[in-house]
């Protein structure tokens, strides 16, 4: 099992890089928060570890940038001990949060726990569909043509609606789940704000977006993301 470790403090590097390799795990290290999504992106590790006070990139950064197309399990590691830092670490897609100090069993045992829930793989971070280019760890999209490369620019609610559909590539996202993953449980009825966002990505990333080929809708149910229209 691969472990991700992003901290800036270099005795904690080196101590857990020590503890969890003779533990059996393959650790992979970073310094920063540009690092740790480029080490994601190159490595594919099985699980994060990430600490919130990251230069550069801050750790809400990284793990932005990670839930945009990772599954893996995030195991914050934080000196941050106050209530709102971990309701904000959670709510970016964090699955843990441990304080430091800490106790090396308590941190083993998390890592037990959430290696159980470590998916088979993680799709792709750059996905190609005909003349788009969607890259997830960075955000960031290009339309090719004939006179070079535009870049599309979506705003950061939009990169959340099209980061589950194309994590989900070919399945059926019911409007439920996509307004609980966005908004949280207390908005699962408001499909007004699906119908919007669907409609500015369509606007965005349809060649024609009255008969989209891409961001499907599936009548009564919710949408799907097909990168290989038939």
């Amino acid at each position: 099992m691969k472990i991700l470790i992003a901290d800036d403090d270099p005795q904690i590097l080196r101590a857990l890089r020590i503890t969890l390799t003779a533990r059996g795990y393959s650790v992979v290290t970073a310094v920063d928060g540009a690092g740790a999504v480029n080490a994601a992106v190159e490595q594919h590790p099985d699980l994060y570890m990430i600490d919130l006070g990251l230069p550069g990139l801050d750790g809400l950064d990284v793990i932005h940038a990670l839930r945009g197309w990772s599954r893996a399990p995030i195991l914050v590691v934080s000196g941050r001990a106050g209530a709102a830092d971990k309701v904000d670490a959670l709510d970016a897609g964090a699955d843990d949060y441990v304080t430091k100090p800490f106790s090396v069993d308590e941190l083993l045992a998390r890592i037990r726990a959430l290696s159980r829930r470590v998916p088979h793989a993680d799709p792709a971070p750059v996905v190609q569909v005909a003349d788009l280019t969607i890259d997830l760890a960075a955000r960031s999209i290009t339309r090719r043509h004939e006179g070079g490369t535009d870049y599309i620019r979506l705003t950061p609610t939009e990169w959340e609606v099209l980061a589950v559909l194309v994590h989900n590539a070919g399945r059926l996202v019911t409007r439920q789940d996509l307004l609980r993953r966005i908004w949280g449980s207390e908005h699962i009825t408001d499909t007004g704000y699906l119908r919007l966002y669907v409609a500015q990505l369509r606007k965005k990333l349809e060649p024609d977006p009255r008969r989209p080929r891409y961001l499907l809708t599936e009548a009564g149910m919710g949408y799907r993301f097909q990168p290989d229209p038939a």
